[in-house]
């Protein structure tokens, strides 16, 4: 089992960076694909990006392809989420979240940080 703690949200103005962070507890977390997932005010939670268990496979949505960069230090048991470019669409709450691999559903959650981006 891994629990995960997000941080780094806040709010930015639009055309601004962020850095999110997840911090993971045990000693399994290289075991684990990671995800970013974000979920905007009404909306369905959606998908971000996600990296496989050595930081080798790397992919993104199509929102945020470009500008946002996801990666990971297994020896700090944590994944990154560099944000730049920022949108005011790119406002949610994001979470982090892992899975056995970077092809099946995750099933470990965070507790999610909130982005805002102001225009």
């Amino acid at each position: 089992q891994v629990q995960l703690v997000e941080s780094g949200g806040g709010l930015v103005q639009a055309g601004g960076s962020l850095i999110l962070s997840c911090a993971a507890s045990g000693r399994t977390f290289s075991t684990y694909a990671m995800w970013w997932i974000r979920q905007a005010p009404g909306k369905e939670r959606a998908w971000v990006a996600s990296i496989t268990q050595n930081g080798a496979g790397k992919t993104y949505s199509v929102p945020v392809k470009g500008r946002f960069t996801i990666s990971r230090d297994n020896a700090k048991n944590t994944v990154y989420l560099q944000m730049n470019t920022l949108k005011p669409e790119d406002t949610a709450l994001y979470f982090c979240a892992a899975s056995q691999s970077a092809t099946t559903i995750p099933t470990y959650w965070g507790q999610g940080t909130q982005v805002t981006v102001s225009s």
